[in-house]
């Protein structure tokens, strides 16, 4: 810990009141609620229901104390695990050092909400098997590689027909012909 774990007087703020060491340190700005958010938590976040395999993110709400995750999670998205009375189990991806360890934490619903990370991947999903439907409806053969989405290819090449190069060079600058332009 240092100088501040020992309670010894240091330079540059590391001294006796110095660098903090708590739980909730440096969340002055994470966990402060934007404005007119400020309050009681709204029953509709009590009366979503979770089930094990859901999408969840986890976003701190700083008026409710309890069952409150670490710091490091809060924007973290997850896969529940399990669901109890007043709290989801979240499984949450951490990146240490070369390795991605699977956390399992405990938070309450209030700290958590549905997450849209999903959204697209289902849509674009139902619209692939919408194809697929119709072309075995018409005898089209469409395949599976056919509605995989492809990178942008690059811009196609332009011939230019019947351009002669034109040669610019610039204009000597003659002072003499500008002051007498200026007087005349």
């Amino acid at each position: 810990r240092g100088a501040a774990g020992r309670g010894r007087l240091g330079a540059m703020g590391n001294g006796h009141c110095g660098r903090t060491f708590g739980l909730r340190r440096n969340t002055r700005d994470v966990f402060s609620k934007p404005y007119r958010k400020k309050g009681f938590v709204n029953l509709s976040t009590y009366l979503k229901n979770y089930k094990i395999g859901d999408y969840v993110d986890i976003k701190v709400n700083s008026t409710i104390h309890k069952g409150m995750p670490y710091r490091f999670y809060h924007g973290k998205t997850g896969v529940v695990w399990n669901v109890t009375k007043r709290a989801v189990g979240v499984e949450v991806n951490k990146v240490h050092r070369n390795k991605v360890l699977k956390k399992r934490i405990h938070v309450r619903i209030e700290h958590v909400q549905p997450s849209r990370c999903r959204e697209g991947f289902l849509k674009r999903r139902a619209e692939n098997d919408q194809k697929m439907r119709e072309s075995k409806e018409k005898g089209l053969g469409l395949t599976t590689a056919s509605l995989k989405r492809k990178p942008v290819a690059p811009r196609e090449a332009v011939m230019l027909t019947n351009v002669e190069p034109v040669t610019i060079t610039p204009v000597p600058y003659d002072i003499e012909k500008v002051v007498a332009k200026r007087e005349g």
